[in-house]
């Protein structure tokens, strides 16, 4: 990867670390290298050296997102998405960082298809990148081998999966939470009550029931018994737990400051969304945990605003139009969505309701401290320099023939945002300006401090 280009970001409103100020970076070789405050243009910089100078006035810089959730499909399953087309989504939003999930053709659930995996990453990504393990009731060994230092968690799936990730193995269970040698995530949802309401509602509504119904299958209670669940286990062995798109407020009643290891995905879905847009949506909709009650969206964002998430991340998991425009029950769960995370919780900001240090701190820094990322999600001297330019506008119609992801669909479609991004860096380089898209792929594998 080349880093020739200097880049002198000039007059910005710099977002960082709980602080809003305007100023300069310089960015060389690929890393910040020097932060100036207002009109400190220093002397020993000079522009006509070849440093490309960028006029930031009115625009905010951030550092880079980073999306600790989501599905590029990539291999096997790469009609919907793969590691390119998924990660030029990711940088038009802003993402200059991801971490993808294991449920593909095959699985991430051996250390060899790990190794595949980041083979075929490799030149490919324009989003830094990391992968993690999967968890199932007979791959223990794999994971417990795994480099600390590159593999970011293990994903648990306790509720319904693809293949045979559905950890329902007790003993496996216990064996992962007493390890606490990876950082665990996990999909919360009870198995065993899912299936009770969809036979229910197939005897209710047959083989085409509306799609509203997906909120009363993937019930709260369903996310409520498996989060406990989890959350028992984690404070029984005195392990960090990560749960991922919580969907319910009642769930938040498990985050305690007794024991703050327990920590707490937001997703956009559930912070956008709420059951009374299932009539309007209905397959675009659809995804698990199911999109629950207003009243559930409301205490969700409460929360975010009052800091009780960790982080917000995607779960960006596409499909094709043709596979998602089907009947409820053929129709596969999942939403393309990570080049708007960030303009969606920009729109907080645009409300007031929310400040942009704290767009920053839930999408930035917020997973760089959770899972010890490297040089990563702060605008720092010798950091990497992942970084976006963003800048507010009189608003803009989400529209498909627009769309940057494969499937060519959104749930968003004819939503109205006020915010754009403009120009997004990964290490040191642009990869996303004003719509157009860097040729060269500039992602590398993460590291992690542990």
């Amino acid at each position: 990867m080349s880093h020739d280009q200097a880049y002198y970001i000039h007059n910005a409103h710099i977002v960082n670390e709980g602080k809003l100020f305007q100023g300069d970076v310089l960015i060389e070789h690929g890393k910040i290298s020097r932060i100036l405050g207002k009109n400190a243009l220093a002397e020993d910089i000079s522009l006509d050296n070849g440093t490309r100078y960028i006029n930031a006035t009115g625009m905010y810089l951030l550092p880079g997102g980073i999306d600790e959730h989501v599905h590029f499909r990539e291999p096997g399953l790469t009609h919907k998405g793969d590691f390119e087309s998924e990660s030029l989504a990711a940088v038009s939003g802003g993402i200059c960082t991801v971490l993808d999930m294991p449920n593909t053709l095959p699985q991430t659930t051996t250390l060899e298809h790990w190794e595949e995996k980041q083979a075929a990453a490799n030149g490919r990504m324009h989003t830094n990148y990391a992968f993690y393990l999967g968890a199932t009731n007979h791959n223990l060994n794999e994971i417990q081998a795994a480099d600390r230092s590159r593999v970011p968690g293990v994903k648990l799936f306790l509720g319904s999966s693809t293949g045979d990730m559905l950890l329902s193995d007790e003993k496996t269970l216990e064996t992962l939470f007493e390890w606490k040698g990876l950082p665990l995530l996990a999909h919360c949802e009870d198995e065993e009550t899912i299936r009770r309401n969809m036979q229910e509602a197939r005897e209710r509504y047959g083989e085409n029931p509306p799609f509203r119904i997906h909120a009363e299958i993937r019930s709260e209670e369903a996310c409520y018994l498996s989060s406990l669940k989890a959350v028992q286990l984690a404070r029984k062995h005195r392990t960090p737990l990560h749960i991922l798109h919580i969907s319910t407020a009642k769930e938040l009643e498990l985050l305690s400051p007794d024991y703050p290891e327990i920590t707490m995905e937001a997703s956009p879905s559930y912070l956008t969304f709420c059951d009374a847009d299932y009539d309007r949506l209905g397959c675009r909709l659809k995804c698990n945990p199911a999109v629950k009650r207003a009243e559930d969206r409301e205490a969700l964002r409460k929360a975010l605003l009052l800091g009780k998430f960790r982080c917000v991340g995607s779960d960006h998991a596409p499909h094709t139009w043709e596979e998602k425009d089907k009947p409820y029950f053929q129709s596969p769960s999942g939403m393309p969505m990570v080049a708007h995370t960030l303009p969606l919780l920009l729109e907080a900001v645009w409300r007031k309701e929310a400040k942009l240090t704290q767009v920053a701190e839930w999408l930035s820094h917020g997973p760089a401290r959770l899972l010890h990322i490297q040089n990563k999600g702060f605008i720092r001297e010798g950091y990497d320099a992942d970084l976006v330019l963003v800048q507010a506008c009189e608003g803009y119609t989400v529209e498909r023939a627009l769309l940057p992801y494969r499937c060519g669909w959104s749930p968003l479609e004819g939503m109205s945002l006020h915010y754009r991004v403009h120009t997004t860096f990964v290490n040191g380089n642009i990869a996303y300006e004003s719509g157009r898209f860097a040729r060269r792929a500039s992602g590398t594998p993460l590291r992690f401090e542990r």
